[in-house]
């Protein structure tokens, strides 16, 4: 999906779509979606204006989900994990982010310790990484009913840096 979604795709779309502006592109998911959001955009310096998520497994390395799911996809080497976990990417990030997630302190995986949007936090804190805006949303849960509610908001977070 990294080479798709980053690679694959974009070119079927700029080279069939000659009017869009393959340099004012941005990125944004939800749970999954929205941890892929966040480490493409990390992965890829340049290639997105901006990203935004919705609650994203912010560092999978730490979460009993991520292990699960890593070790099975990637194997036991804990450094190569490391290479797909936005809270470990950061660290190596230079410059603003330009990113907003989200987070329903009412959804399951929160209160489970599977998203920890806080160590994405602490990590670009640590790192001296400005431009990380996490909301914490009460409440609100793993749903649609989340993902709209805040729609508007990641649209204009988008806009700011894509007009």
């Amino acid at each position: 999906m990294e080479s798709y979604v980053s690679k694959e795709l974009p070119s079927v779309v700029f080279n069939e779509f000659k009017e869009i502006d393959s340099s004012r592109v941005s990125i944004s998911g939800h749970s999954m979606g929205g941890h892929g959001a966040l480490t493409l955009y990390l992965k890829n310096p340049g290639a997105y204006k901006s990203v935004s998520a919705w609650a994203p497994i912010s560092n999978p390395v730490n979460a009993p989900w991520g292990q699960k799911a890593f070790s099975g996809y990637l194997g036991e080497d804990k450094e190569e994990w490391k290479k797909h976990d936005a809270s470990e990417l950061v660290k190596g990030w230079k410059g603003p982010l330009n990113a907003l997630v989200d987070v329903g302190t009412g959804d399951n995986f929160y209160k489970q310790s599977q998203l920890l949007p806080e160590n994405l936090e602490k990590a670009a804190k640590d790192a001296g990484v400005g431009g990380l805006e996490v909301r914490y949303q009460d409440g609100y849960d793993h749903s649609y009913f989340f993902i709209s509610t805040f729609g508007a908001d990641h649209l204009k977070h988008h806009a700011k840096f894509l007009l």
